[in-house]
């Protein structure tokens, strides 16, 4: 009996010390390996890396070493110590693989494997086999209709007003569409998104404020006769240790059309991560939703993540798809859980694919406008393709106090839950809106670039019960105004007749050195009276910061992607020498990537 007692105390120690590592294996090259072997060294626990690298393992303690192999590569092998997350790099041996295609049942993903050097490239190809196994018709995603910003004249439209947009779905469900070999429809491209998926080197705000702003002026890369005004805003950052408590509620969908390997298997990998960056003061509850709305986790403290994970690992994907029923659920149960000054969050995750109680657009608008007045903000996580509700998943962002990601894998997964965890997850200032009045005297015409689905009229700027975009923790939010100057002959300057009850008068007063002046205004996150902010911004063109051509080169790229009729004579290595030439510090290899996608889509493309 007293051995027994011994041998219990031990591996309550060991449980005690237990704590779950995550991480993604790539090849030397920076392609992601799936199939890796991830064993903790002297047992055989082990797991084996997913389609997209990533892998989720339990240890007992900070002396546990994971060895990594992989036919092809040298073995590693890593201490744990005090990490939560370990990515690896393994270094191809000497060994030469030879080219090989593996074809498993038509149904199944395609294993593509091809000779890189010493090791192999792998990529996953999709056949419609494959997705009509999984439930998915082809031809159901949803985009809602883009028109394209035009020219206003600056005698007819003075004033230009807009909510800011810190979501990035739109680039990386493009990323996807390039990844798979084709150029995504139009409707794909929201041109802010694709900006504001990077962030850029502003300068810190000081005093009172949340954030700073920061203001630019070039010649467009396009057009060389117009300009290209950037408005840039840098929020303040707040160490993850000076955060407030938070309060999340983790919406997720586990219907019938979220079986496939880049929905839910990728969802609960996705999760794991976000667990991991929780504080003992943190409380997260999940609510899970199919034919019905339930909750699997009643809220539980950060500290305690193997009960969350343990959690998480449980949920299967089967049923039709309530919606409707699960926002009102999470909500519910993050009203009763309120933190006074703390971070009251949804994060939903899901397909968009709504089809039981409130599912049209209408109804699910109406349904989170009533929700977010109750101090509840909301993340919305995009995943899966084929039956992709982005219409949905747009709504909920913009009417719920949200912002919205697309995660198509396990390195958008760590960008925004870990790189960008305060941004995605703490708002700093709420009701964000920008206005920009030009001076007629030296700007003709000018046209704002994407924000489509976020103007507002004028008259909305100083009305504060008008909904607006939020700003998060270190998030950077850019947008860039192409103008015509004053002289300039133009075909987008289009005249109109002379109005006959008021006075046509184009005595237009000068004001020396002023372009245009910007106004901004926002709210605390729990404040109901916004403040407001003045910026003027010269008529002065000085040489180009990389944060500005780095903007407009990816401004440039979704231009062409859309075939926007403002893209003038710019081609596709137009904006690879642009990015290039601009991509400067790039720790995480967003920009890098952005280069190769432009390159994959100029080989593509039939120009």
């Amino acid at each position: 009996m007293k051995n027994l007692i011994i041998i219990f105390l031990i591996l309550l120690a060991f449980n005690v010390n237990a704590k779950y590592v995550n991480g993604t294996v790539y090849e030397d090259g920076g392609q992601t390996l799936a199939g890796v072997n991830v064993v903790i060294k002297g047992t055989t626990t082990g797991v084996i890396t997913d389609i997209n690298g990533f892998y989720s393992i339990e240890v007992p303690n900070e002396r546990s070493v994971l060895v990594f192999s992989y036919i092809g590569f040298e073995s590693q092998e890593t201490r744990v110590g005090k990490r939560k997350i370990i990515d690896v790099a393994l270094v191809s041996s000497e060994m030469e693989l030879q080219e090989i295609v593996v074809e498993d049942a038509v149904s199944r993903p395609m294993l593509l494997r091809s000779k890189v050097g010493r090791a192999e490239k792998k990529t996953m190809s999709y056949s419609p086999a494959y997705f009509q196994e999984q439930g998915i018709n082809h031809n159901t995603e949803e985009y809602a209709t883009i028109h394209e910003n035009g020219f206003r004249k600056v005698l007819d439209h003075a004033l230009s007003t807009f909510s800011i947009d810190v979501d990035a779905a739109s680039y990386s469900n493009m990323r996807r569409f390039i990844n798979n070999g084709q150029l995504p429809q139009k409707d794909v491209v929201r041109i802010e998104e694709m900006i504001n998926y990077f962030n850029y080197e502003y300068k810190n705000p000081e005093g009172k404020d949340p954030f700073s702003i920061n203001t630019e002026l070039a010649k467009a890369p396009w057009n060389e006769k117009h300009l290209i005004a950037q408005i840039g805003l840098q929020g303040k950052k707040i160490e993850l240790d000076n955060l407030p408590a938070s309060n999340i509620v983790f919406l997720l969908d586990v219907s019938g059309s979220m079986s496939a390997p880049n929905k839910l298997p990728l969802l609960k990998s996705s999760f794991k991560l976000l667990v991991n960056e929780l504080r003992p003061q943190d409380k997260v509850s999940i609510v899970v939703y199919a034919g019905a709305a339930g909750v699997v986790l009643e809220p539980t403290d950060g500290n305690d993540k193997k009960k969350i994970m343990d959690a998480l690992d449980k949920l299967q994907a089967g049923g039709s798809t309530a919606g409707g029923a699960g926002i009102q659920l999470a909500y519910k149960l993050a009203k009763e859980q309120y933190m006074e000054r703390g971070n009251n969050r949804v994060v939903i995750a899901t397909d968009g694919d709504f089809n039981v109680g409130a599912s049209s657009n209408a109804s699910m608008e109406r349904m989170i406008e009533e929700k977010r007045s109750e101090g509840v903000f909301l993340t919305v996580l995009g995943f899966g393709m084929g039956n992709y509700k982005d219409s949905k998943m747009e709504i909920l962002a913009d009417k719920g106090n949200g912002n919205y990601a697309y995660i198509d894998n396990m390195k958008e997964a760590k960008k925004v839950l870990v790189n960008e965890f305060g941004g995605t997850m703490f708002t700093i200032a709420k009701d964000v809106k920008i206005q920009v009045g030009f001076n007629p005297a030296v700007v003709q015409a000018y046209r704002l670039i994407g924000y489509e689905n976020r103007m507002l009229n004028d008259e909305d700027f100083n009305d504060d019960k008008k909904d607006a975009g939020e700003l998060g923790s270190g998030h950077t939010v850019t947008a860039l105004y192409e103008i015509i100057p004053v002289g300039v002959d133009s075909e987008f300057v289009k005249d109109i007749d002379p109005l006959k009850y008021q006075a046509n008068d184009n005595n237009v007063p000068v004001i020396s050195n002023d372009l245009l002046t910007v106004k901004f205004r926002y709210k605390e996150p729990d404040g109901n009276k916004s403040k407001l902010i003045t910026q003027v911004v010269g008529n002065q063109i000085r040489k180009s910061s990389n944060n500005l051509d780095w903007s407009m080169a990816v401004a440039g790229f979704g231009m062409l992607l859309r075939n926007s009729e403002y893209k003038g004579d710019l081609n596709y290595s137009n904006v690879l020498a642009l990015a290039r030439s601009s991509k400067g510090s790039d720790e995480f290899g967003y920009r890098s990537e952005f280069i190769e996608l432009v390159d994959l889509a100029k080989s593509m493309s039939p120009q």
